[in-house]
C-alpha cells in the first residue's frame, strides 16, 4: 500500500508494546508513541492499511491536547521531531507527523466512554431495554437521537483481538477507588462537552468518544488519543439527521462494509476493496481538515 506505514521496526530502539494502531518505544525517562496506519474494527486489526491515516490521528489528538491543557495536565512532551532525543534521528522521516513524545503513567484500567447521541452498541441496547449501560432513558427516541445528557458509560480494557465489556460506575469505582472515578467521571464529560461545542462550530457533530488516562504519582493526565475519528463517532452536522444511521467521518464506513459481507468479527478479518480503504482516508483527512485546518496539516 503506497505511504502506509504498518509496523515500525527501530533498531536501537526497545519496543514496549504494539497496540492496534500504536508502536511504543521506551526511551528510558519518557515513551516514543508512533500511530502506524494500522485500523482495526470490532476489535481485529484489518490486514490493510489506509496510508496517512496515523498521521492524521496523530495531528488530531495534537490539537486537541492543546485545546484541552487548561482543563487537564496530558501527556505529551513534544510532536516536533526535530526536537527528539538523538536516538530518533535516523527514522526521522517515518516519524514525522505520526509520533509524539509522551510522559510515562500509570493508565487506569477502565475506557471513560462519553455518549452524547444514540448510535452503535448504545442503540441495540436501547432497543432492547430502553436503557445504554443500565442507565434508563426515555421512551420514543430513534436511532442517533441526540441524548437528553451525554453519559458516561466506562468500559473494561481488553486485549487485542478481545472486546472491551461495558462496566457500571459502581464497578469502575471499585476498580479504581471512588474518588478517582468519580474525577475520571467529572472530567471525561467536561472535556466531551468542551470537544463538541467547538467540533460543531467546524461543522462536526462528536456523537461519542472514549479518553484514557493515566496517573503520574496522584495527578490524572490524560493520554492516549483525544477525540479522534479512532475513538469517536465524527457525524457531518449538515446532514445530521435522527431516524438511521449517518454519514461519518470516522471507521464507521470500514464497520459498514464488514457488516454488509457478513462477516462474523473473529480473526482473521477480511481484506478491505481499494474504494474502502481510499473512502476511509477521505473522511479522516476531512474531518483533520475540518477540525484543525492547516496548522496540523500532515506532512
Amino acid at each position: 500500500m503506497k505511504n502506509a506505514v504498518t509496523e515500525t521496526n527501530f533498531p536501537g530502539l526497545t519496543l514496549r508494546q504494539r497496540g492496534k494502531v500504536r508502536d511504543v518505544y521506551d526511551l528510558g525517562d519518557m515513551l516514543l508513541m508512533v500511530a502506524t496506519d494500522r485500523i482495526s474494527a470490532f476489535d481485529v486489526i484489518m490486514p490493510d492499511p489506509v496510508p496517512d491515516k496515523g498521521k492524521v490521528l496523530t495531528q488530531i489528538s495534537l490539537f486537541w491536547f492543546d485545546v484541552m491543557k487548561d482543563m487537564t495536565p496530558n501527556h505529551v512532551i513534544s510532536g516536533d521531531v526535530d526536537t527528539y532525543p538523538d536516538v530518533c534521528r535516523p527514522y526521522a522521516d517515518i516519524l514525522r507527523g505520526r509520533s509524539m513524545l509522551v510522559k510515562k503513567t500509570s493508565p487506569l484500567p477502565v475506557e471513560c466512554v462519553v455518549r452524547g447521541y444514540l448510535s452503535g452498541s448504545g442503540w441495540k441496547s436501547y432497543q432492547q431495554s430502553c436503557t445504554v449501560c443500565g442507565i434508563s432513558l426515555p421512551e420514543g427516541l430513534v436511532e442517533s437521537d441526540k441524548l437528553p445528557q451525554p453519559l458516561f458509560t466506562p468500559s473494561t480494557k481488553a486485549e487485542i483481538g478481545q472486546h472491551d465489556e461495558n462496566i457500571s460506575f459502581d464497578q469502575t469505582a471499585r476498580l479504581i477507588g471512588q474518588p478517582l472515578a468519580e474525577k475520571v467521571r467529572d472530567l471525561s464529560l467536561a472535556i466531551y462537552q468542551k470537544g463538541i461545542e467547538l467540533a460543531a462550530q467546524k461543522g462536526i457533530i462528536i456523537a461519542d468518544t472514549k479518553f484514557e488516562f493515566g496517573l503520574i504519582g496522584d495527578q490524572l493526565v490524560l493520554i492516549d488519543e483525544v477525540l479522534t475519528p479512532d475513538s469517536s463517532r465524527f457525524w457531518p452536522k449538515d446532514t445530521y439527521k435522527p431516524g438511521g444511521s449517518q454519514a461519518s467521518f470516522d471507521k464507521q464506513f470500514v464497520r459498514d462494509y464488514l457488516l454488509s459481507i457478513a462477516w462474523n468479527q473473529k480473526p482473521p478479518a477480511p481484506h478491505l476493496p481499494e474504494h474502502v480503504i481510499e473512502g476511509t482516508r477521505d473522511r479522516y483527512l476531512e474531518a483533520l481538515h475540518l477540525l484543525a485546518g492547516p496548522a496540523y496539516a500532515i506532512c
